[in-house]
């Protein structure tokens, strides 16, 4: 039997930088706004694939709420630093009205390697998503969860959708950002794998072919990370409210501690084939939390605001047990009141309705993000 796992908890965010004046992507940003984000926050802040993209990481820690005072914290600090420099940070998966071929890759051999390596399909990639991280240190352990854990995964990204418009378009869809991220190589859900070894040698495939270098250019929604010894969830949006994406987190770990639970009494999760899971991805990047999802149990569509009180239910004692009863609960709020993705084109809708022009009824969404992605921060 495997010893408990810690499951530890690290949030890694991407936000895409704005020009104040304009509210388009800031395509280049100036030096002096990287340096002073890595003076304030201690190297925990990177660059992506885009010049207009910037990525923060919290610590791992124990507790969720103590991950989410430190991911507020890094979100008032970069929009800080941002406002410096007449820019601001926005937690969406996709800009309203940004066009993916005005943007300018960043410097680097990583990035130059990338760009050369997806061609298009990279420069395409204006698009930013959340991390968690799982502490998991049996890599058996980590195998098996991944395994069982993929049939919540939409669910959770039905809770984060923020990616309704693409290059000045309402998508009607809630989460854009997954489509054009399905556009890469080896991505979607993950294989099924029975040991940690059979996971080693399929990796190790593409490696001796020369194809990737690890595993970290498999981009599962999620995966074994290569970095440290955790689960990787990497489904879902951006959440533009920072509380949000700590109920993600919650969810997540609360999960993995559910599934765990039901392995120590000899139980596992029922896995459905991938092709079933991949309906429910669909329709929640489609109609986010005001859809419904498949309950594969009873063979129909079920509102996703009721599948939400049950999975409440379902890992309230792992969530007691975790400390984060309150983070977990509010995803009932998410599903009632509507993600950003929601709010965004109501912000669009309403301002259209005062008499707005197209243009600048999608600037306002932008104040919208920048509005949200510092709420009570």
């Amino acid at each position: 039997m495997n010893s408990a796992p810690q499951l530890t908890i690290g949030i890694e965010e991407e936000y895409l930088l704005v020009d104040l004046e304009t509210r388009n992507l800031l395509a280049d940003p100036p030096h002096e706004l990287w340096e002073g984000a890595h003076d304030r926050i201690e190297g925990r802040v990177s660059r992506e694939l885009l010049r207009a993209q910037i990525e923060v990481g919290t610590k791992p820690y124990e507790r969720v709420a103590d991950a989410g005072h430190d991911l507020r914290a890094l979100r008032r600090t970069l929009g800080q630093v941002s406002a410096d420099h007449d820019a601001a940070i926005i937690a969406a998966s996709t800009h309203p009205f940004a066009l993916w071929w005005e943007q300018v890759h960043s410097e680097g051999d990583r990035y130059e390697m990338l760009a050369e390596d997806l061609g298009v399909v990279g420069r395409r990639m204006v698009i930013c998503g959340m991390h968690v991280h799982a502490g998991i240190e049996d890599p058996e352990l980590r195998v098996d969860l991944m395994n069982q854990v993929t049939y919540f995964l939409p669910h959770l990204l039905a809770l984060s959708t923020s990616s309704p418009f693409w290059g000045g378009h309402n998508t009607g869809l809630k989460s854009y950002r997954m489509n054009v991220f399905r556009t890469m190589p080896r991505t979607g859900l993950p294989e099924e794998f029975a040991s940690w070894a059979e996971y080693q040698r399929h990796v190790q495939v593409l490696v001796e072919a020369g194809l990737i270098e690890d595993g970290s250019k498999i981009w599962w929604d999620v995966r074994p990370s290569t970095r440290y010894p955790t689960l990787e969830l990497r489904v879902t949006d951006i959440c533009t409210r920072w509380q949000d994406a700590v109920t993600i987190a919650a969810l997540y770990q609360s999960l993995l501690h559910m599934l765990y639970r039901l392995r120590r009494t000899n139980q596992k999760w029922r896995r459905y084939a991938n092709m079933l899971v991949a309906e429910n991805i669909w329709r929640a990047q489609r109609y986010g939390a005001q859809g419904e999802l498949m309950d594969f149990g009873i063979g129909r569509l079920v509102p996703f605001t009721d599948l939400v009180d049950e999975l409440v239910e379902l890992v309230r004692p792992d969530a007691e047990m975790l400390g984060c009863v309150a983070e977990v609960e509010h995803a009932r709020d998410i599903a009632s009141d509507g993600t950003s993705a929601r709010r965004q084109v109501a912000a669009y809708e309403s301002a259209l309705a005062a008499g707005a022009s197209d243009t600048d009824a999608l600037r306002a969404v932008v104040d919208e993000l920048i509005a949200d992605t510092l709420l009570d921060t």
